[in-house]
């Protein structure tokens, strides 16, 4: 079995974009006539010229060779230029072009890939979701904790049993800071409204992106303490394992963290410097589905739990989901609400959404099908990155 065809799609996610601008996706194909998509996540480049990345990686490293040999593809990228480093874009196009060949991997074996990778764990994979705004909102739910207690009562009724929030406020390029009093305020007050919504009947997730210095994160975990958040995702900057542990260290709640690194040595720190309890690892950046799969593994070691990270498309998420189905330590997916809307219509199959949970798909491979006439009807013709961090310092 050989690759011969690349075909790259750069896809603008529709109003209210959720999961972000646009998502690029990647087709591959084989000599025989089977084909295997992937998606890179967050490349901080144009779309179009991450595109023209993957097709350059893929003809340096892929084209001619067997799909199978994905330790070697692997090593191959990663080393690519005399690198040998965890690059943030170089592991983004990696990622994608792995996920598309562990798809062809198991549509040839007849499997879905969480079979090739341990086999079956779990049968039902539980979910959790951002509290997103709503047409008609006449406040922004993100800053106001009246309302979000509403919604969060919303997503309960839906089978949710875990929400996510970020009210600390808006992150920048000049983090870590301190936050403002009233920034900690509003914190607590959405966690004390939240926690009051929805009893025990859900758990509260805490997100922020590396907003504050430790010390200015453990001032925030003194005041969110009380209600008792699973998690206080991403409270640094992610160059420093070594700070993350500080704030680890001064609080009960545990620290989640990981979707901007890549690679299993980038993960290796955190264990060292025991930075977190819950990996986040996005399987469209980290290196792929065989590198999360390590990471786990690696973190099975010390007890640390996988939580597969999600802000991106449906394809990165069929990964997660395979990624999650057959690993012990699992403990939650990230999920866009209940995959509907643009994350569904982009599939020719609709990912299996019930009562908060996704169920894992029994078709080969990814088990995700991109409708590729979708992608090309909703092409990306925007000049913004994925994902834009505030460009002046926050006071």
């Amino acid at each position: 079995m050989k690759l011969t065809g690349i075909r790259t799609f750069v896809v603008g996610n529709p109003p209210p974009h959720f999961g972000g601008r646009y998502f690029v996706f990647v087709k591959l194909t084989t000599a025989c006539g089977i084909s295997g998509i992937g998606e890179a996540y967050c490349v901080p480049f144009d779309p179009h010229l991450v595109a023209k990345m993957i097709e350059d990686v893929f003809a340096r490293y892929a084209e001619g060779r067997d799909p199978h040999d994905i330790e070697a593809l692997w090593r191959r990228v990663y080393s690519s230029g005399f690198t040998q480093h965890p690059d943030l874009t170089l592991m983004g196009v990696l990622s994608a072009l792995e996920m598309a060949c562990w798809d062809i991997v198991g549509k040839a074996a007849g499997q879905p890939v969480y079979k090739l990778l341990g086999g079956q764990v779990h049968e039902k994979l539980r979910a959790y979701t951002y509290i997103y705004p709503r047409p008609g909102d006449q406040s922004d739910v993100y800053h106001d904790p009246d309302l979000a207690a509403v919604r969060a009562a919303e997503y309960l009724a839906q089978g949710f049993t875990a929400l996510k929030f970020d009210p600390a406020g808006p992150y920048s390029a000049f983090d870590g800071r301190q936050l403002s009093l009233e920034a900690l305020d509003l914190s607590a007050r959405f966690a004390r409204q939240l926690r009051d919504a929805v009893g025990t009947r859900a758990d509260l997730l805490f997100g922020t992106h590396g907003q504050m210095t430790a010390a200015g994160a453990i001032r925030l975990a003194r005041r969110l303490e009380p209600f008792d958040p699973l998690w206080l995702e991403e409270p640094v900057p992610p160059d420093a394992p070594e700070e993350m542990a500080k704030v680890a260290r001064a609080t009960s709640i545990p620290i989640a963290t990981g979707e901007r690194l890549a690679t299993k040595y980038d993960f290796a720190r955190l264990l060292q410097a025991g930075s977190a309890a819950i990996f986040q690892m996005n399987l469209g950046r980290v290196g792929g589905l065989l590198e999360a799969k390590k990471i786990a593994g690696m973190a099975e070691v010390h007890h640390v739990q996988i939580a597969p990270h999600l802000y991106c498309g449906p394809i990165v998420g069929a990964a997660n989901v395979q990624l999650a189905t057959c690993s012990p330590n699992f403990l939650i997916l990230e999920s866009i609400e209940s995959w509907g809307g643009f994350h569904s219509d982009i599939l020719v199959k609709p990912m299996q959404f019930e009562q908060g949970h996704v169920i894992p798909p029994t078709e080969p491979g990814l088990g995700a099908e991109l409708n590729e006439a979708v992608a090309l009807a909703n092409p990306y013709t925007g000049s913004m990155l994925h994902l834009e961090m505030t460009q002046t310092p926050v006071r």
